[in-house]
């Protein structure tokens, strides 16, 4: 089930969250964060009218995907940073490929015009999960991240809405 996120959610998206912090690259926060400091994040986003979506399994929530300001331009309102995360125990069920789908139909009723994701690289099954959904590659940086005693690249995927 997919659903908008509650505030009563925040420890278990903390928990995701903290699980990529502590042992992955694919974010570049180096610091766990408490579930108050997740509150403050959903609440920015969701006060934006920006969705915030959560997918339960089995009545346990698994993972969820939201969407972020692209830039802070007024020019760029219509742009925005999409980002999925899923409990390390559900990847590649598809679960990803859902929550995306749904974030991106709201933020398509919403009239945004262009989605970005952001990938730490390398990185081929959230680049696959991208692609799926036609996002193509637009930007290839090299070595703008430190983490865990190694230089990372990122990359950026974009779809645009009609």
């Amino acid at each position: 089930m997919i659903r908008p996120v509650k505030r009563e959610d925040a420890q278990d998206i903390t928990n995701i969250y903290n699980h990529y912090v502590q042992n992955t690259v694919i974010t570049f926060e180096e610091d766990c964060i408490d579930s108050n400091e997740m509150v403050k994040r959903i609440t920015k986003v969701t006060d934006l009218n920006l969705p915030w979506l959560v997918i339960e399994k089995n009545d346990t929530l698994v993972g969820y995907a939201y969407a972020t300001p692209w830039k802070a331009r007024s020019a760029y309102r219509f742009s925005v940073e999409a980002t999925v995360y899923l409990s390390p125990t559900q990847q590649r069920k598809g679960l990803g490929t859902q929550l995306y789908q749904a974030l991106f139909s709201e933020l398509k009723q919403q009239s945004i015009h262009a989605i970005m994701g952001g990938i730490t690289l390398p990185n081929p099954a959230s680049v696959a999960l991208h692609e799926k959904l036609g996002m193509t590659k637009v930007a290839h940086f090299q070595q703008v991240g430190f983490k865990f005693g190694q230089w990372l690249d990122t990359g950026y995927w974009q779809l645009t809405l009609d």
